[in-house]
């Protein structure tokens, strides 16, 4: 089985990449959807009960805040793949602008200035790099 952790900033196009990869083989588990932790643990446990294949469309911006996927997968004995946003701050902010609810520019800078790159050494079993060029997305082998 596979958890696949996506980790970048607000409007960086994580939501809709899992739309257009991963709607119909993965369940989305993502705090704007359950709001509240306690509701993400018990679909997280239902989800590794069910062994299925799941993606963390959360913005993952910090190491600590990805550790605990990662622990829980790992124990698991899930397969752990990243999926790292590249964006600019300024693309984000752009594409802000177009989205349903738009997010504070405070929030995207803040979790901008918060982003930690993921690593191997955190525990992913592949990395890549997601990119969009001419609004459509561009997955590329990661670069530490």
């Amino acid at each position: 089985m596979e958890m696949i952790i996506f980790t970048g900033i607000p409007a960086s196009g994580k939501s809709s990449f899992y739309k257009e990869l991963f709607f119909n083989s993965h369940l989305r588990i993502s705090m704007d959807l359950l709001n509240t932790r306690n509701k993400e643990n018990k679909l997280l446990q239902y989800a590794f009960e069910t062994q299925s294949k799941m993606v963390i469309d959360n913005t993952n911006v910090t190491r600590e805040s990805r550790k605990k996927y990662i622990e829980s997968a790992k124990q698991n004995q899930y397969e752990i793949i990243g999926y790292f946003f590249e964006s600019s701050i300024q693309d984000c902010l752009e594409r802000n602008l177009n989205r349903k609810e738009a997010i504070n520019e405070i929030g995207i800078k803040t979790k901008y200035k918060d982003l930690e790159k993921p690593g191997f050494e955190e525990g992913f079993d592949k990395i890549f790099t997601v990119k969009i060029v001419n609004n459509t997305f561009e997955i590329c082998p990661y670069e530490v």
